[in-house]
């Protein structure tokens, strides 16, 4: 037990971002554990003879790798993924253990944690580094490998399967989903807080944490790009380059068309029946939008609108805007004001709840509707029979959330 967390120790000081973590982790001696593994609740089961016959250093790079399943959700991840695609049994078990440490050793060691004797790397089946468990699972099977990897157990927090010597979710020592989720969060922290001390794979594991990816945001950004890559938006004549078709009219100079960087326009619906998480979801999707049109955000503008529609504001930083409602709704006086100004838009992208009336004609310019999710009925004190109506056809609707 002194070497073990003499181990632990060396692994904070060499990755002290993962110091929550490391210390979360309850440790159980169990001879019938291979090496070391961990499950879902946070508990470490380890072999006494593994530990007296591996190098102090090497140890702590075991340390860093068990925690690193249980921070990047493996146990999770993998029953959700055997449940999808019907894999049961020990080599698929296995298949999917080889997979979460494909995604994991790739960039943890070095910079003084070497790598253990018998880590497997994408390499050795001729995979790239920087992929997750679920695309490597897809890309190699176990045939003819199996007797050569079956030593490999790191316990159900690796892939979801339980394992004899577990003592299960009623067992002592274990961390509630609440707590799991606090020592997730703090590591995240640690990570955002010391940028260029972790590697890529863990700070983008932490923007994630912090930010989970929804599918809603990537049909978002698929129909603002659609928006901005449309014939029309973004074009204007340029004399800089001559036109093509110059040669066919002798002594006259043509313009040619040019495509300039699209300008977006935002209508946050910021009335009563909007929350405030999905006001800082709507701000969060502003940042992503800046991203979207090549980080300039002086192309970008935001609107506030409940009943009536607020200044057109420049972006400089998302998360310092100013949203000013709380009342009722009415999206039309927000498309006006956006389509007033200038330079006009080339996309409108509206984030509402959709209980407001929309413009009878469609804007100029494309527009995108993000919706929020709301309840087919929605009470209105004043009119009981109330329903919203939907987006109008010429709006292209995402669901969010």
């Amino acid at each position: 037990m002194d070497k073990l967390l003499a181990a632990r120790l060396y692994a904070v000081a060499v990755r002290p971002y993962l110091a929550g973590a490391l210390f979360a982790l309850h440790v159980v001696e169990d001879r019938s554990v291979p090496t070391m593994a961990v499950d879902a609740y946070w508990r470490c089961y380890v072999s006494p003879s593994f530990v007296s016959r591996t190098p102090l250093e090497e140890l702590a790079g075991v340390w860093v790798h068990e925690v690193s399943h249980l921070l990047r959700d493996h146990h999770e991840r993998g029953a959700q993924y055997a449940r999808e695609h019907g894999e049961q049994g020990p080599g698929q078990r296995l298949r999917q253990n080889v997979a979460a440490d494909f995604e994991i050793n790739d960039d943890i060691y070095g910079d003084g944690l070497p790598k253990p004797a018998g880590a497997v790397l994408p390499a050795m089946l001729g995979l790239p580094d920087g992929l997750l468990m679920e695309e490597y699972l897809r890309r190699f099977s176990m045939a003819g490998r199996t007797p050569r990897l079956a030593w490999l157990d790191c316990g159900s927090g690796a892939d979801g399967h339980a394992r004899p010597w577990e003592l299960g979710p009623e067992g002592a020592h274990g961390l509630s989903r609440q707590q799991r989720d606090a020592v997730r969060f703090r590591v995240a922290e640690a990570i955002t807080g010391r940028p260029g001390d972790a590697p890529e794979g863990w700070r983008r594991w932490a923007d994630e944490a912090f930010h989970p990816p929804q599918p809603w945001r990537q049909l978002l950004g698929a129909a603002l790009r659609a928006a901005v890559g449309a014939p029309g938006p973004g074009e204007d004549h340029s004399y800089r380059r001559p036109s093509r078709r110059s040669a066919g009219v002798p002594g006259v100079v043509l313009p040619s068309l040019r495509r300039m960087p699209p300008r977006v326009c935002v209508v946050i619906d910021t009335s009563g029946s909007v929350s405030d998480a999905e006001l800082g979801g709507a701000l969060l999707e502003v940042a992503a939008i800046s991203r979207a049109v090549g980080g300039r955000r002086d192309l970008v503008s935001v609107i506030s609108c409940d009943a009536a529609a607020g200044v057109a504001v420049p972006l400089c930083r998302a998360e310092n805007l100013e949203l000013i409602g709380g009342g009722g709704t009415d999206l039309r006086s927000g498309f006006a004001r956006a389509l007033r100004s200038r330079p006009r838009p080339d996309v409108i992208v509206a984030l509402t709840d959709g209980q407001t009336p929309w413009p009878s004609e469609q804007p100029s310019c494309r527009t995108v509707v993000g919706l929020f999710p709301r309840p087919a009925r929605t009470v209105n004190e004043e009119d009981p029979d109330y329903v919203p109506g939907a987006p109008p056809a010429w709006a292209r609707v995402v669901p969010i959330g």
